[in-house]
């Protein structure tokens, strides 16, 4: 099984990348394969020249094809996700989240925020094809204790990372489940 995770945030390290530390070493316990992207793998002027052709970009494109999930993690700024964030996934085919499962993870100096992920990037994930977009998780900067060095969070935070972490791993182990095609029988009355 492979994700990939994104880090959304223009710093590193970041209240938000050390959510998705925390992801990595729990999937990675799980014998999960976990390629980790963030900003700082992009070329700033290809991003904001939207070059479609950045062999970065590109590179992200084929690990995505390949990936069962994705992991996402985003700062809210000012009511919304990281614009740098915005500008990677429009570099992104149309149907780059096809048959993949997602986990939004944002952070935010207040709770007042949390609404942010499903008002402003679950429908850019959903414009992209995903196949699931979870409920994700919203963290204050109040709950990401220390993000410096060895992540560390508020138990209530954490109760819900590994929330949201088991349905993503139950999520997609369901995609893996392959059902046959309901098929009608040729002279056969079905009601």
């Amino acid at each position: 099984m492979r994700v990939i995770t994104i880090a959304g945030s223009p710093r590193f390290p970041s209240r938000s990348s050390a959510l998705l530390e925390y992801a990595r070493e729990t999937l990675s316990q799980l014998d999960v394969e976990v390629f980790h992207w963030h900003l700082q793998n992009f070329d700033p002027e290809d991003l904001i020249c939207a070059r479609f052709d950045s062999p970065a970009v590109q590179a992200l494109t084929e690990q995505l094809a390949l990936a069962d999930g994705l992991i996402i993690a985003t700062p809210v700024y000012k009511a919304s996700f990281s614009g740098a964030l915005k500008t990677l996934l429009d570099l992104l085919p149309e149907r780059a989240l096809e048959g993949k499962i997602v986990l939004p993870l944002a952070t935010g100096g207040t709770v007042a925020h949390m609404l942010a992920v499903d008002y402003a990037l679950k429908p850019v994930l959903s414009a992209l094809k995903a196949q699931e977009i979870l409920h994700g998780v919203f963290a204050d900067d109040s709950q990401v204790q220390d993000y410096q060095h060895k992540p560390h969070f508020s138990p209530n935070l954490e109760k819900r990372l590994d929330g949201a972490l088991e349905t993503f791993w139950q999520a997609l182990h369901r995609r893996d489940i392959r059902v046959p095609a309901f098929q009608l029988q040729p002279g056969v009355t079905h009601v």
